[in-house]
């Protein structure tokens, strides 16, 4: 099981049941048990794209793209 939550600066995150932390790009140190979840899903896979679908819903388009593709 993954938690699917926030951290105070925006992004979204998501960490393995059990994990009692978790560190944000941002630098800060998250408790996982102090967040609220947005959701829960069964597998990484499942956690990677619920949190490019929220980061997408939040910040609009923030797919890559390739160089050669400019």
């Amino acid at each position: 099981m993954y938690y699917i939550f926030r951290c105070d600066c925006g992004r979204v995150l998501y960490a393995k049941e059990g994990v009692a932390t978790r560190k944000c790009v941002c630098g800060k140190t998250l408790k996982v048990k102090g967040r609220r979840i947005f959701k829960k899903v069964e597998t990484r896979e499942e956690a990677s794209y619920a949190v490019q679908k929220m980061q997408d819903e939040i910040y609009g388009n923030t797919g890559f793209i390739k160089a050669s593709d400019l």
